[in-house]
């Protein structure tokens, strides 16, 4: 396990400088959301997605890490801001407008559990979106057909677009919230922690419950002077902020 973890850094550190040189080719935005979640992509496909797995990106404005690493493994695939459908490079639902991803999945979740298909629908969210009416709508849904074949993934890197949000709407104890709508809730404390991580998703399933696994995140994180800031949201980067990035992700 100590050499795959390793190895997983080490894969981590590469995605980073890449879609880091992407967002300065392609004049694009969105790091802090981009950067806070590559562990968490990165444990999913790499130890976990099987062949009747989904994976479901709700958080779309962060879309270059997934599809740089989809790239990377022979799909045919543009590099966009936000995602849309195409099933045969792995993309497994439009997604962009905030709170969607998780409504489709569990519809996805609940479609395999009627035809009784193998597999599971795995989906990454941010927090922001838990403020949405059609989460809540989504997790009473989910828990009501019994979907333990539905995990739910929260990058909790507590900054949405403008601001923190404890300042716009906060969410308080989100794991009490989401017991409360009677799913299994695990809380993983250093998302960065590929060993926590792993752990995290190795649980095994509570019988006829959803899982929601909340992973506490820094956005931006890679590049220290970046990180734990509301402005790095949906901010370009101008020619002082590509030396420091550069420096920090020891990119030449």
């Amino acid at each position: 396990m100590k050499h795959k973890i390793l190895n997983l850094e080490k894969k981590a550190l590469k995605l980073r400088q890449d879609t880091f040189r992407a967002f300065v080719e392609k004049n694009e935005a969105h790091l802090g959301g981009s950067f806070s979640m590559i562990e968490i992509l990165l444990s999913v496909y790499e130890i976990f997605l099987k062949k009747n797995d989904k994976f479901i990106l709700s958080k779309a404005h962060a879309s270059f890490p997934l599809l740089l690493y989809l790239k990377k493994r022979g799909k045919k695939l543009k590099l966009k801001t936000h995602l849309e459908l195409d099933k045969k490079n792995g993309i497994n639902c439009t997604a962009g407008s905030l709170g969607h991803g998780l409504p489709i999945s569990t519809g996805m979740a609940f479609a395999k559990k009627i035809k009784k298909e193998k597999g599971k629908i795995y989906v990454l969210m941010s927090d922001g979106e838990c403020q949405e009416g059609t989460t809540w709508e989504s997790l009473m849904i989910a828990a009501k057909h019994k979907l333990d074949n539905l995990v739910v993934i929260i990058d909790y890197n507590k900054i949405q677009a403008l601001t923190r949000l404890d300042e716009a709407l906060p969410l308080n104890d989100l794991s009490k919230k989401f017991k409360s709508f009677n799913w299994n809730s695990i809380r993983v404390r250093n998302g960065h922690s590929f060993n926590s991580i792993i752990k995290a998703l190795q649980k095994k399933p509570i019988k006829n419950k959803p899982t929601v696994i909340i992973v506490d995140t820094i956005k931006g994180k890679g590049i220290k002077e970046f990180e734990n800031n509301p402005i790095w949201h949906a901010r370009k980067l101008n020619k002082n902020e590509i030396l420091i990035g550069k420096k920090r992700l020891k990119i030449k």
